[in-house]
């Protein structure tokens, strides 16, 4: 007997082949038949005819470190068919860390990861932490080791080299991370410390996930067109000279350009994957996008104690006299201080006029009344259209990620919008077919990822199930409503478990900690 019977609908089981009409039996957290199961004795039958049914989507690249605990339910995801986040991400994270290690993470990042509490919740390993999801969240969780931890934990902020000690040290806490369930390797090369390391110490902690067939995930050195080849240089020499995949994450470039890059990295015998978000905005602390990254040296309070100093102010003049891209279009998705939290929603060029500051005293003041947790939504480069989001949307190395960030009245819409964009607008304007849609949501992640059992409806295999409406499913949110939740999805299972039913929120909470395998 089957606990859950999907009957009647149209099932794209992620492997990019055609729909085909069949039943999908569930028992306990695992699927146990799919095909014609007429008369099979079930608990529970759900009618999916004119509906698809398909395996639960991945998020290749979201900030779900904290937040899944603060908020368990977490209709974000859930309400767009994702049943799994792979976490861990930009080399500066929550796993492993020492408390020190751990205390840098949630203030450094709070920006776009949340410092949530998490009282009665303690961890140091990447065991330990994801023991904690099981049960806990509505969704799994997956997760990276940061390149940017483990430096910490070894070596703190110091901005040089690890010695051959230090770097035994380093490459024995990925290991142990490996060891204990993680997919990969995760560096943000442009946070500290994550960006102190340099393609020699790089590719000796990649060392350490090659025997694991892990992935090297990276934020790289550069997108825009002048720095962007480069980066993607580094990034091959490191997965040649490793053994690994390497995967670079939001690949926001022009797609003109960095296609034929890939294909050269292919020639020279890298694996290469990516993920994308569908958005022409990015988004991360401003501290980031408007500072240079000596602004932040150090952490949190020599920060704060740098820009405090009486000649702060006129130094950060001097830096955003020649910014990357026009600072006054910059938009503030969260501000955490009383005092300025009415400009959430606010380009920077609009906040100036509501407060009368200059450009680098409302940066300064921001920071400062914020503890530098300041959110800020950010255009790509000037030359970027939709046109090279749907060219590297059609490239068969994309996978899909929203990069979603949940902190703030006003955050971008990635979080909320960006799967259900993929399997709705994308879908129904032709830039993907249904099928395709699946396959890089869902199977295409996995696959890189070493998440064996997920991605495809099929025996065996995990019972991640969304049942949908192909002609309804659409995001609702939009940079003024950044926490709109999509619509159109019917049923969402998690390890068997239902956390949507007839469109409706349940109480289950079926996610687990997964690990690699």
């Amino acid at each position: 007997m089957f606990d859950t019977l999907i009957h009647g609908g149209q099932v794209l089981d992620g492997t990019g082949k055609p729909a085909f009409f069949a039943d999908i039996g569930l028992a306990g957290d695992r699927i146990t038949a799919v095909g014609k199961l007429v008369g099979a004795e079930a608990k529970s039958r759900l009618d999916a005819t004119g509906l698809v049914v398909a395996p639960g989507m991945i998020d290749a690249h979201v900030h779900g470190d904290l937040v899944l605990f603060h908020d368990p339910a977490h209709e974000p995801a859930v309400r767009q068919g994702v049943t799994t986040y792979i976490i861990g991400q930009d080399g500066v994270a929550m796993a492993p860390a020492s408390p020190a290690t751990l205390d840098h993470m949630r203030r450094y990042t709070a920006g776009f990861n949340g410092n949530y509490p998490t009282p009665g919740l303690s961890w140091r390993n990447v065991d330990e932490y994801l023991s904690l999801f099981a049960g806990r969240t509505a969704i799994n969780a997956a997760t990276l080791v940061p390149n940017g931890n483990v430096r910490m934990d070894v070596m703190g902020l110091e901005e040089r080299r690890p010695t051959p000690e230090e770097l035994v040290k380093i490459r024995r806490l990925v290991r142990e991370g490996m060891e204990q369930g993680a997919v990969g390797l995760s560096s943000g090369l442009d946070y500290i410390p994550s960006l102190y390391a340099d393609e020699a110490e790089l590719t000796a902690l990649c060392q350490e996930i090659a025997p694991f067939d892990g992935v090297y995930v990276t934020h790289m050195r550069g997108y825009a067109p002048h720095t962007v080849e480069s980066a993607m240089i580094e990034v091959q020499n490191i997965g040649r000279n490793a053994g690994c995949k390497v995967h670079i994450s939001h690949f926001n470039s022009l797609a003109d350009q960095v296609i034929p890059l890939m294909d050269a990295m292919e020639r020279a015998g890298a694996d290469v994957s990516f993920d994308l978000y569908c958005y022409l905005y990015g988004s991360s602390i401003l501290g980031m996008i408007a500072l240079p990254p000596e602004a932040m040296r150090g952490g949190v309070e020599a920060t704060l104690a740098r820009l405090s100093k009486p000649g702060a102010r006129a130094k950060v003049r001097e830096w955003v006299a020649n910014p990357r891209f026009d600072l006054n279009r910059v938009r503030l998705g969260s501000v955490p201080s009383d005092e300025y939290r009415h400009l959430e929603g606010s380009t920077l060029g609009e906040a100036m006029t509501i407060t009368g500051k200059t450009l680098p005293d409302l940066i300064v003041d921001l920071l400062l009344a914020t503890e530098t947790a300041t959110n800020a939504i950010a255009p790509h480069h000037s030359q970027r259209t939709d046109r090279d989001i749907e060219a590297l949307m059609r490239d068969r190395r994309m996978t899909a990620g929203s990069d979603g960030i949940y902190v703030g009245g006003r955050p971008h819409p990635r979080g909320t919008g960006c799967f259900a964009r993929y399997l709705g607008h994308y879908v129904r304007s032709g830039v993907w077919s249904l099928e395709e849609a699946v396959m890089k949501c869902s199977r295409q992640v996995a696959v890189r990822h070493g998440l064996k059992d997920r991605g495809v409806l099929a025996e065996k295999m995990a019972a991640d199930v969304i049942v949908f409406d192909p002609a309804t499913v659409v995001h609702r949110s939009t940079f003024e409503s950044g926490k709109a939740l999509a619509e159109g999805m019917r049923h969402v299972f998690v390890n068997g478990q239902a956390v949507l039913k007839d469109g409706e929120r349940t109480s289950a909470r079926p996610g687990l900690g997964l690990r690699r395998g």
